[in-house]
């Protein structure tokens, strides 16, 4: 059993964002509880440089990007949090990298977190079909016509896949996707002292 203050030694978690338009919260939560539980939080992105935040419309701070989406390989990572924002997962859904990496983790079976807004891109990956699932209100009607089951819960697990609502729901969010992650199988890498 994993040690309680650190379940998630050893694994490597994508934040995967668009250029603009991620709600800083929902990025900067859910990185501050990987850390905390011991896993390694790497922004994911599809330009180099940086990452423009916002709380709600007005403009946050700016997060440094550490991998370019053309650039990551799935296996070097072990779950993915999907941060929200209007206009982040309405680029993200755009970009057909994005919708390929996103995809291949659920095809590797991978746990996923999406709040707010963040549920688009998995629409676009065609990943919600017969899954329960909560978001933002707005999005209930685009899960319903893409196939999910939609909610309105604080924070929702579906075989490996965490939904929440709005950053109020940020405590549950936070709490059940750390748990889910540490649940998950770790891959090999993990093992290997050379990771690339």
């Amino acid at each position: 059993m994993a040690d309680t203050g650190t379940p998630l030694q050893g694994k490597t978690i994508m934040f995967l964002c668009a250029k603009e338009g991620t709600e800083q919260v929902e990025l900067t939560e859910p990185w501050q509880a990987v850390e905390q539980a011991g896993g390694t939080p790497v922004l994911v992105s599809e330009t180099p440089g940086s990452i423009q935040a916002f709380n709600h419309l007005d403009k946050g701070d700016r997060f440094d990007v550490d991998a370019v989406i053309t650039q990551v390989k799935i296996e070097n990572y072990d779950a993915l949090v999907l941060p929200g924002g209007v206009a982040n997962p309405d680029l993200l859904r755009t970009i057909p990298d994005v919708v390929q990496v996103v995809g291949q983790f659920f095809a590797n079976r991978k746990p996923v977190a999406a709040i707010c807004h963040a549920p688009w891109t998995l629409i676009e990956a065609d990943v919600v079909r017969g899954r329960r699932m909560t978001s933002f209100p707005s999005l209930a009607t685009d899960l319903r016509n893409a196939g999910a089951e939609w909610v309105d819960e604080e924070v929702v697990v579906d075989q490996g896949l965490v939904t929440s609502r709005n950053p109020d729901d940020l405590p549950a969010f936070c709490r059940t996707l750390v748990e889910e992650f540490a649940n998950a199988p770790t891959p090999a890498h993990a093992l290997s002292a050379d990771q690339a």
